[in-house]
């Protein structure tokens, strides 16, 4: 296997590069949150993965899924503590990066910093699309639902116009509290995510005096809401968004 960029030397408990048909299942891994990109599961390059019945603790993202992933499915997993199960970060140098079909559902997410996440840095080109996140229960999550195309894990990165298209993104059922902020839709001007459509989502916040919770945030992020969502998302922008011709997945990657 090739070292993968964010599992840095052996802190990543597994990886998996350029494989097919991987089966994952009745797995425990533990190692304390403080211990720095100790990925639990960290995929690339890999197709027609299953991870099931695994209870995953670590330092970093539960389950990492980078470029060149698709046909992906995870499900009744238990991450925590941990930053949650992560699609990214994608295109990082101006690469590019492409990540199709995956569910993730009945999952439990406790004291983690986000739930489900999508992030891509500025600069990058490719698609990320047909994403499920169904059945997710989150207790004592800073974030619960993410997409961030401006993902930067150093002081500052230069702002760039081109991005990894985001398309197709399905939350269907995530439920529980947080503490920082229920939901974040931090999209691209030059490619706003398009198809994002939320059905039965209900975050709570939980009741602790010092926390400083902040409301749903969405910039460039368009879809529609299936259902009525607690707290309220009023700032997803219903429908497509303007003259965003996306192309389909395989003209672009």
């Amino acid at each position: 296997m090739r070292s993968l960029r964010g599992c840095h030397g052996s802190q990543c408990h597994l990886k998996f590069d350029n494989c097919q048909g991987v089966l994952v299942h009745d797995l425990t891994i533990s190692s304390p949150e403080n211990s720095l990109n100790t990925d639990g599961i960290h995929l690339q390059n890999s197709k027609d993965v299953s991870i099931h019945h695994t209870n995953l603790a670590c330092g970093d993202d539960c389950i990492s899924i980078q470029t060149g992933c698709s046909n992906i499915y995870i499900h009744n997993v238990n991450c925590g503590p941990g930053h949650g199960i992560s699609i990214g970060g994608l295109g990082r140098d101006n690469t590019k990066a492409c990540v199709s079909n995956v569910t993730v559902r009945d999952v439990n997410m406790f004291r983690t910093m986000t739930g489900v996440r999508i992030k891509t840095w500025q600069g990058g080109i490719g698609l990320v699309q047909d994403i499920r996140f169904s059945n997710i229960q989150v207790s004592e999550v800073q974030t619960p639902i993410m997409i961030d195309q401006f993902y930067c894990d150093k002081r500052t990165c230069t702002n760039q116009t081109s991005a990894v298209a985001v398309s197709g993104v399905q939350y269907e059922n995530i439920r529980g509290t947080f503490t920082i902020k229920p939901l974040h839709f931090a999209c691209s001007d030059s490619s706003p995510c398009s198809g994002i459509t939320l059905t039965g989502v209900q975050l709570k916040p939980v009741q602790i005096a010092h926390y400083h919770l902040n409301n749903p945030f969405c910039w460039q992020a368009f879809g529609e809401l299936f259902t009525p969502t607690i707290p309220p998302i009023a700032c997803l922008q219903i429908g497509k968004p303007a003259g965003n011709n996306l192309q389909s997945y395989h003209d672009i990657c």
